[in-house]
């Protein structure tokens, strides 16, 4: 199949939501060898409001809602999220065109010292988002003191880095995208932590009416039964 057109895909600027969006381009281009992208970076609430606690946000579209309304006014042609990032309610005119299978589902627990999440200190300084880790965590070690933490992955690992904390806990999916595995001290087992649903997989959107996409799209869905 010949393409005569660019399709441009919408992405947050940050570096993993850039090499998610080549992802998805690589894995169409194993299809549709012709088929050229471009990636069109948006800063979303999410990126602009870094004080605000991912827990009080989850379920909303913090993370997606400008690449929406890109892709409402064809400003972009399709776009690439975190999977777990989507809203609870897709916008009446866009639809879920692909769910991609997961290239690690865990949490990871970087640390100071490469120490798993068993060895840290009593009363040791974890730095998490989503209310998931965080209640999870303590449920696991009462002592544990857990810190919101916000910003990309490499924001997270320099607050790590740079400040009185002992450990973060982060998707592995996306120390493995920005090829920063090296710093994952434990995989942390699903008895302890119970990842996200949609951990690893990546959502590809578009508008409701893009029928011909729609189905060049259908080629890297993974699931058995469609998400509306």
């Amino acid at each position: 199949m010949e393409f005569n057109r660019v399709f441009r895909i919408g992405a947050r600027r940050s570096p993993l939501a850039i090499r998610q969006a080549e992802e998805v381009s690589g894995d169409l281009g194993k299809f549709y060898p012709s088929m050229k992208t471009e990636i069109v970076g948006i800063d979303t609430a999410g990126d602009k409001d870094k004080t605000t606690p991912i827990s009080d946000m989850e379920g909303t579209d913090f993370f997606t809602r400008e690449i929406d309304e890109a892709l409402l006014t064809s400003e972009v042609d399709f776009a690439v999220h975190s999977a777990k990032d989507l809203a609870d309610m897709t916008p009446e005119n866009l639809y879920i065109a692909a769910i991609t299978r997961s290239i690690d589902p865990y949490d990871a627990l970087v640390s100071k010292g490469g120490l798993r999440l068993e060895e840290l200190r009593y009363g040791a300084r974890i730095g998490a988002s989503s209310s998931r880790r965080k209640s999870q965590l303590k449920a696991y070690r009462r002592d544990f003191e857990i810190v919101d933490i916000r910003g990309n992955i490499e924001e997270r690992l320099s607050k790590l880095d740079a400040e009185d904390m002992d450990a973060v806990i982060v998707a592995a999916c996306a120390l493995k995208r920005l090829r920063l595995e090296d710093r994952i001290a434990e995989r942390i087992p699903f008895e302890i932590l119970r990842p996200h649903s949609l951990q690893g997989s990546l959502a590809v959107v578009t508008r409701k009416d893009d029928s011909e996409l729609i189905g060049f799209l259908s080629k890297i869905d993974t699931r058995e039964a469609v998400l509306r």
